[in-house]
């Protein structure tokens, strides 16, 4: 099933998805039909300038959700927080599905309106994602940052064209959880899920924060499909270390635009990047699929146990052999 729009003024996502699959929307809530799968979409408003769509169910077959550039200049900001147990598919323009999110991983994506994009969630799978959407405006009055930095600045910028991704950490999974299992008939829940969505932001923007304070380039959606195409690159293999000019080769870009926008974007240098979601890998396969510390270490490359123990500890505040007695 195939899902295709233009955000535009006054374009309202649950209104125009309930009349694709055929569904009903009562109360800003429509439940998925059952010839589709089960489930729910629910739009939840705090303004005309803050709104956040709730997305909880399963469906029969895969679906693809294709989000076409805004015509118009828009000042919203769309705020992607995903949690699931399945691999989630984001593309740019018409290039292969790249993958989002790694096995249990949980990811948030930032961007505005101007980028095409286009999503696929799995048939079966259990999807479970909010997504905000909040003018620069009422973000900036929210946040009341005095010295913000600069991946604040864009973000909150009226005319800026941008795209972040962070992770999702325990507490903002407890947090999503929690917003999207609230029943919405207590007449309170509106206010209560409103601070829980400002508590989740505040825990985004905390770790936005703390990104180093660089002048921002601009990125386009051709920028973009090949950022994530080179993400895909080096997780696709953690056994191996990602060599920067190939990556460069890759992407059809100089060494010094792909090491700038990769860390403007993802947060961090290639290579740390590498070496946290190596040590992610392998608290995932300690915990889930209880590999022995030895298994692990030698399955991502590490031909020193030592070593692979140390960063683990440095990452995770544990050794990874009590991280796997306590899992």
């Amino acid at each position: 099933m195939i899902f295709e729009f233009t955000t535009a003024f006054g374009f309202d996502f649950i209104t125009f998805f309930a009349k694709h699959i055929n569904g009903t929307v009562r109360d800003n809530f429509m439940e998925i039909p059952n010839s589709l799968g089960e489930g729910y979409v629910r739009k939840i408003e705090f303004g005309s300038d803050f709104k956040l769509t709730i997305h909880r169910y399963t469906l029969k077959e895969d679906l693809i959700i294709k989000r076409n550039p805004s015509p118009e200049t828009s000042s919203v900001r769309t705020f992607f927080f995903y949690n699931t147990k399945q691999d989630l598919e984001v593309k740019y323009e018409n290039e292969e599905n790249i993958p989002f999110s790694q096995k249990n991983d949980a990811s948030i994506l930032l961007s505005t309106n101007d980028l095409r994009t286009e999503i696929r969630f799995p048939a079966g799978s259990n999807i479970q994602y909010v997504v905000v959407a909040i003018a620069a405006d009422r973000l900036r009055a929210i946040l009341s940052i005095e010295n913000p930095n600069s991946t604040i600045k864009t973000i909150t910028a009226e005319n800026a064209s941008f795209l972040f991704f962070e992770s999702l950490d325990t507490e903002m999974q407890l947090l999503l959880k929690n917003i999207v299992s609230v029943d919405m008939n207590n007449s309170m829940n509106n206010f209560y899920v409103q601070i829980k969505v400002q508590e989740l932001m505040y825990l985004l923007f905390s770790k936005l924060s703390l990104r180093e304070n660089t002048t921002f380039k601009s990125i386009n959606s051709n920028d973009a499909e090949k950022l994530l195409n080179i993400r895909n690159e080096i997780l696709k293999d953690l056994s191996t270390p990602p060599v920067l000019n190939q990556l460069a080769i890759i992407a059809s870009m100089s060494e010094t635009k792909l090491k700038q926008l990769f860390k403007q974007t993802f947060g961090d240098t290639i290579y740390n990047y590498y070496q946290k979601a190596r040590m992610e890998e392998a608290a995932f396969l300690l915990k889930q699929a209880k590999h022995s510390v030895s298994e692990v270490g030698y399955e991502l490359g590490f031909s020193n146990l030592s070593h692979f123990s140390r960063l683990f500890e440095k990452q995770y505040g544990i050794t990874p052999k009590k991280f796997s007695y306590t899992s």
